[in-house]
Formats: C-alpha cells, sequence, structure tokens
C-alpha cells in the first residue's frame, strides 16, 4: 500500500509548527517594538488577534497548499515561498478586521511591522529545521528505502536523495546491479546484497520502499519491478524511461533531483491514512481501558489455571517486515511455543504458513476425556470471544498495527513466505480483517487466506474498514449468544 505524497499540512506537520512558532515570535516582537516593549498576550485584544493568526495560516496551508515540495525547495524557492504565505496570511487577517470592522482597534505600524519579521524569521526557520534533520539523520521510524543501483550511478542517487532526505527515508543498504559488492561499505551505506539475490533479500527483509535506478543501457527490468510490487514494495523509477509499467496505482513525485513514477499496489491519500490512524488511537484507548477491566477480572483465574505470566509477547512480523512485540492475555500454557513444533504434523493450514489445530492441548483448561470428548477451559473461553486480543489494542495505540488490517505472521511462518505472499503486508496488520470475518476456521488452504487480504488491501476505504470493524461486532454477538 502507498501513501500518495500530497502536499498539506499531513505530511509537512513538522514545518508547519515551526512556521506557527516563528510566525509568534515575529508577532510578539512587533508589538514589543511598537508598544513600548510590553508582552502582546497581555492585551487581550492582541491575545485575540494572535490566536486569529494562528487558525488563519492553517487555513492557507490547507487551502494554498504552501508548504507544497518544501523538504526539496531551494534557497530561492524556499525565499519565494515564505514570501508567498507571509502575504496570503497577512493579507486575509486584514481582510477579516475590515469585514468586522475592527481594524481600527489594531496599529497599523504594528502590522507592516509583522510582515518583514514573520518573512524574515519563517525564513530562517525552514531553513535551520531543515539543517537539523539533515543532521540528524533519518529516524527509525521512518520509511525504509534500498536503493539499487549500477556501480557507476551508485553515488549520485545516493548524494542526491541524501540532500532531500529530511526525516523521510532509512536507508537500510543498497544493492549494486553490475558488480558483487555485497559486505562493502559505500558512502556510509551497507552494500546488502548481489542483484542476482535482491528478491530473496527483500522479501525477508524490512523493506518499505526501492529506487530503482539501472541506467538506460540495460533497460528497466520490467520483471523485476513486477515482481517487487507484487510483494507490496514501493518502487521509485526514474521517468527517463518507463513507458512499459505504466499502469494503475502510480504517482508522479519528486525524489531527490530525480522526478520518478512511484509504483505500488493501491494508494492512499495522507487524509484517508490520517482518518484511519485517528480511528486507531480512539481504539486503541478504549481497548486499553478495557483491557485493565479484563486484567482485574481474569488475572488470577489464569495465573490460578496455569502459573506463569498473565500477558503473552510474542516477535510478529509488521508492515513490510518490521519486527514487533505482539502482545495478548496468555491462554496457553508458558511452554507453548516449545511444544508447537510436535504439533506441526496436525496443523490444519499446509506448508507452515499459518498454525490452526482442531484440538490444541497446549491452550489452558483444555483435555480430552476418555471417550474422546473435548473439555474446555478457560483459554478456550478467552479465545472464543476474542478477549485475549484486547492487550493488542496497545500495539494498535503505539502504531505497530491497526484495528483493521491483515494478521501478523510469526517470524517462522514470515520466512517460509513466498515472494507473492509477501504483498498481504504492505498495510499495518490488524486486530481483525477480511478473512477473519469471513469465515476464519473454515479457511484450511493458506493462499485462501492471501486472496482475503489481497482483496482488502486492493479494495481497501474508510468504509470497508467501518464495515469489517461492525462484522468483528456481529461475529462476537452471535458467538455469545450460541454460548
Amino acid at each position: 500500500m502507498y501513501e500518495k505524497k500530497r502536499s498539506g499540512w499531513l505530511e509537512h506537520s513538522d514545518f508547519i509548527l515551526v512556521d506557527v512558532l516563528c510566525q509568534q515570535m515575529a508577532f510578539l516582537l512587533s508589538y514589543a517594538l511598537c508598544c513600548q516593549g510590553r508582552i502582546a498576550y497581555r492585551d487581550g485584544e492582541y491575545l485575540s488577534l494572535a490566536v486569529m493568526f494562528i487558525l488563519v495560516d492553517f487555513c492557507v496551508v490547507f487551502v494554498f497548499e504552501t508548504f507544497q515540495k518544501v523538504r526539496s525547495r531551494g534557497y530561492y524557492k524556499e525565499f519565494a515561498s515564505a514570501v508567498k504565505h507571509v502575504l496570503l496570511v497577512e493579507g486575509v487577517v486584514l481582510i477579516y478586521l475590515f469585514a468586522i470592522q475592527s481594524g481600527h482597534v489594531y496599529s497599523r505600524e504594528f502590522i507592516y511591522t509583522m510582515i518583514p519579521l514573520y518573512v524574515l524569521l519563517t525564513y530562517s526557520g525552514r531553513l535551520l529545521w531543515k539543517l537539523w534533520l539533515r543532521q540528524r539523520g533519518p529516524r527509525s521510524s521512518g520509511r525504509s528505502l534500498i536503493v539499487i543501483s549500477p556501480q557507476e550511478r551508485f553515488d549520485e542517487c545516493v548524494k542526491n536523495i541524501c540532500e532531500t532526505n529530511y526525516d523521510t527515508y532509512s536507508f537500510i543498504g543498497a544493492i549494486i546491479t553490475d558488480a558483487d559488492c555485497a559486505g562493502e561499505i559505500i558512502q556510509d551505506i551497507p552494500i546488502v546484497e548481489n542483484f542476482k539475490n535482491a528478491l530473496e533479500y527483500i522479501r525477508r527483509e524490512w523493506v518499505d520502499e526501492v529506487f530503482l535506478a539501472v541506467s538506460l543501457e540495460e533497460g528497466y527490468p520490467v520483471e523485476f519491478t513486477d515482481q517487487l510490487k507484487q510483494m507490496g514494495v514501493v518502487v521509485h523509477i526514474p521517468l527517463t524511461k518507463a513507458g512499459s509499467i505504466m499502469e494503475n496505482s502510480q504517482q508522479i513525485e519528486r525524489m531527490g533531483n530525480y522526478t520518478v513514477l512511484t509504483t505500488g499496489i493501491n494508494c492512499a491519500t495522507p487524509m484517508q491514512l490520517w482518518v484511519k490512524r485517528m480511528m486507531d488511537v480512539g481504539a486503541g484507548l478504549t481497548g486499553c481501558l478495557i483491557t485493565a477491566i479484563l486484567f482485574v477480572v481474569f488475572a488470577i483465574p489464569i495465573y490460578a489455571a496455569s502459573p506463569g505470566p498473565i500477558f503473552f509477547a510474542q516477535e510478529r512480523i509488521g508492515r513490510n517486515g518490521k519486527k514487533f512485540k505482539l502482545y495478548k492475555f496468555r491462554t496457553m500454557v508458558p511452554d507453548a511455543e516449545q511444544r508447537k513444533k510436535d504439533l506441526m504434523e496436525q496443523n490444519r493450514i499446509d506448508g507452515g504458513r499459518m498454525f490452526k489445530l482442531d484440538y490444541d492441548p497446549r491452550i489452558i483448561g483444555n483435555r480430552r476425556l476418555e471417550d474422546g470428548t473435548v473439555k474446555k477451559g478457560l483459554g478456550s473461553f478467552l479465545r472464543e470471544f476474542s478477549l485475549d486480543e484486547f492487550p493488542q489494542m496497545f500495539n494498535v495505540l503505539r502504531g505497530d498495527m491497526s484495528l483493521v488490517g491483515t494478521r501478523p505472521p510469526t517470524v517462522d511462518e514470515w520466512e517460509s513466505y513466498e515472494l507473492h505472499h509477501r504483498a498481504r503486508l504492505s498495510f499495518r496488520p490488524g486486530v481483525t480483517g477480511l478473512w477473519q470475518v469471513s469465515g476464519r476456521s473454515d479457511i484450511t488452504d493458506f493462499e485462501d487466506v492471501v486472496k482475503l487480504d489481497m482483496k482488502y488491501i486492493d479494495e481497501w476505504t474508510l468504509g470497508l474498514d467501518i464495515k469489517i470493524v461492525l462484522k468483528t461486532i456481529g461475529v462476537m454477538v452471535h458467538r455469545s449468544g450460541a454460548m
């Protein structure tokens, strides 16, 4: 899943906050210069005007997209953009004051003094913020990027992208197409693999995006790009020669000084992803509160039935191969993972890419009677009503998972994936998902699970998420009524 890089307040919130801070500094300085050194916020009329300036600033950013390509603009373009932004903000504020006939309340000298101060401070603030981002380097939470390039163009590509990598990408490595340089370090970037084994490396590691900068003489590897897309990896290709790869779900954008065609399975706008994230935060907070209540109710019964930790933590694979710790209420015996190997022959899912048993003796309280019937215990009760899943809401709140998504595999399951299986994790994994509400107990073919996950990713909308949440609630209510 690829996030469309549309300009605006969602993508550049850090720059906008810097701009608002510079605006208020200009506001305070102007007032101090024109009003005998006093503090503007102590004046009720000017305090209201300061709030108005902030609101107008956000409106100008949203409507006029004045932060478009802010991370890649040069000095001149940044200055021109700063002037444009300041004039728009000041102009809207003046029109508002004229409309409500309150212009006479405020000093004209203050208004005129603020304009150059605002331009100077916001321009300087943006440049300093870019400098700080560049020196700090990308955060670990930035999108992981691999550069694939011939040796002669590698230095140029990396330098070009690094110059505008303002906290956007985390360079996890590179691959040289025409030389076996695996294990070497070039420009502080490790060469992680040779081109022959590139797909296998990308399949098993955390890779969000690939910059594919092959030479014109070699031609563009269409099949290679298609395989990356099938895995759910976002691919950036310079537009000098990409005609045969033109399909849906693509975006034209800038990457360094390159104009690239960005290809992914599906596209989501920043607004859509922001709304989805807000839904996750709301669900995460509510879920964490419910988890606290469930802990009070079930902690003692869980420990009494099977002494050990109340919570179960397991390493899972998240979006594009990123590992994280998943939390649940413990419903199995403490050595369940060790006993899993002995039960693999009974696994209902072929290939070991998921694990399901008709009867799992590791679940707390489960036992088979002499007549062959199965007596279920506390662990089965928690799993039947998905109560054991609620601690995952902490993962949702942290951003490791989403409320709705695809099931996060274990490390051993992930290692057995084929290339096309990887695509199911091009989206953030979820607590519930399309396959969970489509008869998960009846699905024994992993390929059917993958098809449902890919259907979810291909057709994803906010409405589909809401529909799945409602279906999940319906399934839980139905189980409750059947008890």
